[in-house]
Order: structure tokens, then sequence, then C-alpha cells
């Protein structure tokens, strides 16, 4: 069936079942791979994207459930958004397999309250899972994005 999804500020039309998920639209139909694969079961993080501003897993929620939501991928922050700048800045991934999903998760944290405290920082990425175990460079760049460390803040051992 023809499904029309507003992603990264277009509208675009894909064949797909309504049961599809959402992942598999933006990857496969969409060209759109730099959301992730994870787990399959959103306990990762690894799929999430924006859905009008939240973060969902998208390995999980089908299409047909996403009406006239917003949805924003990685590709949608446009590669200079200070989330992406400071992960560069601060040399934050390893294998960066998951950090997709982690600056999607950091991105709605961030347009909620811009700037977090690290509770707030600590419960808002929670979901993610970081295999390399980068969540301290993940912490200090989400610092460094809201403006609440320098660029060449380096990550606490605490955090």
């Amino acid at each position: 069936m023809a499904i029309t999804l507003d992603v990264n500020g277009k509208p675009l039309t894909v064949e797909a079942a309504e049961d599809t998920p959402l992942l598999w639209v933006l990857r496969d139909e969409l060209g759109l791979t730099g959301t992730k694969y994870g787990c399959g079961i959103a306990q990762c993080g690894a799929c999430t994207v924006l859905a009008d501003g939240a973060p969902i897993r998208s390995c999980l929620t089908p299409v047909s459930a996403l009406g006239s939501a917003k949805i924003t991928t990685i590709e949608g922050l446009g590669g200079d958004h200070p989330l992406q700048q400071a992960w560069v800045a601060l040399d934050v991934p390893q294998c960066g397999y998951c950090q997709s999903g982690q600056i999607m998760s950091a991105a709605a944290l961030l347009e909620q309250s811009p700037k977090p405290t690290d509770e707030e920082i600590n419960g808002a990425m929670a979901g993610n899972i970081c295999r390399c175990g980068a969540y301290q460079r993940i912490h200090a760049a989400i610092k460094v994005a809201s403006g609440q460390a320098p660029a060449d803040a380096s990550p606490q051992t605490d955090a």
C-alpha cells in the first residue's frame, strides 16, 4: 500500500505493508542508512529517530502508526548540528554503530531541555546502549552541545 511520510521535512510516498517497521522503510525504501538495526526489540536504541521531536525506536514502530508525524533521522540533522560537532570535537565514537541513535536521543533531550542537568542527561540516554562504553564521552558531548562545557572539555570519569 502507498504510505506518505514526512521524513526530514519532505513528504515521501513509499510502497510498504502497514506493519512494516519504520526502520526498514527508512533504510530499504528511502536509502537513509544512518539509522541502524541493533537488537530488533527496541532495547538498544541504535534505531532511534524522532517523531514530532520525541525519540522512538524505529525497529518496532509500524509505518501505519506514524500518521502525520514529522520524522527526523540522523541525516535530517544536516551534519552540522551542535551535537554532531561536539561528537567530532570530543572524538566520541569508537566503532560508531550506536552513535546515530545516541545523537537522536540527545537531540530530543536538548529540544526539551536546552541546558540539561546531569540527571536529565542520564535519564534521556539510559535507553541507548554503547557496546564500546563511550558513555562518559557521550555525556561530555551533550554538555558541550548545550553550551555548558567548552569544546575542548575532557570527559569526567564520574559522569
